[in-house]
């Protein structure tokens, strides 16, 4: 028998910055998928899925077509089976049970927590990591994140060829949260190259209280190509930024830091810098240029000073970064909806010191941050009010700190 833990992850600021290259602050939650296996006798049989999630067993058999709606949990298992044969050769076929106590579609990334958690069992059912072209591939947590993400975004890895994945073309900021952050602690992240730049502490008497707006986080339809729609943008603009003038240039974040001269990710940039100029000169006008603006400025600049807020205990300070990542994203990255906003603003006025919506966004959740003598009230209240407004709805509050990355399940 063998197993994993994966936690969920908030993201506290970085909204949509990864698959650009650029930084995050992120922290895993108390709150995890655990996937449990073992291998069948029959080596002829299928893979055989049980979950809590909802749904009855799925047998799914490595690259051949599950024939299941677009959006079940089984096609994430099955993404993963069709990635790992396809890089690793056959797969000893395994028995699954997945179990979750993370609120699914609420971007605290559950499907991810899925996918990475059956992965990394498979992977130590067939015995993966102590292969040679693992251990090349894979030398740390950083890199397993990224390989998770490509399994998930379908993306080649370093020499591992890449397959059809999810659907979404995000990056590894999800990953990364659930296997290399530090227990207890939020992660400073730059994703080009992947690198954990730092951590840092929350004042020791404040928790995360985490809203659950009731408004599926869903990455299947409409809320996908919504989704997809940022990543197109950024990626049309390093595409153009490269062929106007020649360069190779890999992310945007490579892009802002050449620009500007600022090498050291931990260093805010100006974003009012002419030198930026000639990057928006070939950025088109209305989305794209929105975009690029909350790109450089949530990833260049806010998540370098919350981290240097943190560091200093000048909770003042980074719950004012907050403010303006929230604002960003309600105006420019457009992915919020009336619900996720009213969160926000909700939790402010019931005394939070920060708060701010995370995840994909067209749904899903909102962090506050209080102490912990006043959380389970202020979650009561916050859901309350919260439910007052928007009756159709059904929220749900959790008090988390931050919490441990994966981890292998000891039986």
């Amino acid at each position: 028998m063998k197993g994993w833990r994966v936690p969920g992850r908030i993201e506290v600021l970085g909204k949509h910055t990864d698959y650009a290259g650029g930084q995050v602050l992120v922290s895993a939650v108390e709150r995890a998928v655990s996937v449990r296996g073992r291998n069948k006798s029959d080596a002829s049989s299928p893979f055989s899925i049980r979950t809590s999630l909802g749904g009855e067993r799925a047998d799914l058999v490595p690259l051949k077509d599950p024939r299941l709606p677009k959006g079940h949990w089984a096609r994430y298992v099955q993404t993963v089976l069709d990635r790992l044969t396809t890089n690793f050769g056959p797969l000893a076929p395994a028995e699954l049970t997945i179990d979750s106590d993370l609120p699914p579609a609420s971007g605290m990334s559950s499907s991810s927590a899925v996918l990475t958690a059956v992965a990394l069992t498979l992977a130590d059912l067939n015995d993966l990591p102590s292969r040679e072209e693992w251990k090349q591939g894979i030398k740390d947590r950083v890199d397993l994140a990224g390989y998770a993400a490509s399994i998930e975004n379908g993306k080649r890895f370093k020499n591992f060829a890449g397959l059809a994945g999810v659907g979404t073309s995000g990056g590894s900021l999800d990953h990364t949260g659930m296997l290399a952050t530090e227990p207890g602690s939020l992660s400073h992240v730059v994703f080009d190259p992947p690198t954990v730049l730092g951590t840092a502490s929350l004042p020791e008497d404040l928790t995360f209280v985490v809203a659950v707006s009731g408004v599926l986080a869903e990455k299947t339809g409409a809320a996908r190509e919504a989704y997809n729609r940022g990543p197109a943008a950024l990626g049309a603009v390093l595409e153009a930024w490269n062929e106007r003038t020649g360069r190779e240039d890999s992310s945007l974040h490579r892009v802002v830091r050449e620009l500007t001269g600022i090498a050291d990710p931990a260093q805010p940039v100006d974003r009012f810098s002419r030198e930026l100029d000639a990057l928006r000169r070939v950025t088109p006008d209305g989305y794209a240029s929105a975009r690029l603006e909350q790109f450089i400025e949530e990833s260049e600049v806010l998540v370098p000073e919350a981290a240097a807020a943190l560091a200093r205990g000048d909770i003042d300070a980074f719950s004012a970064i907050v403010g303006r990542s929230q604002d960003l994203a309600e105006r420019k990255l457009g992915n919020q909806v009336p619900e996720t906003i009213d969160l926000a603003r909700s939790a402010r006025a019931l005394g939070a010191r920060a708060a701010s919506a995370f995840g994909a966004g067209f749904g899903g959740s909102v962090w506050a941050l209080v102490s912990h003598a006043d959380a389970a009230t202020f979650a009561q209240q916050w859901e309350h009010d919260y439910e007052v407004k928007y009756p159709h709805r059904s929220a749900v509050t959790i008090v988390s700190d931050p919490g441990e990355p994966a981890k292998q399940i000891e039986f």
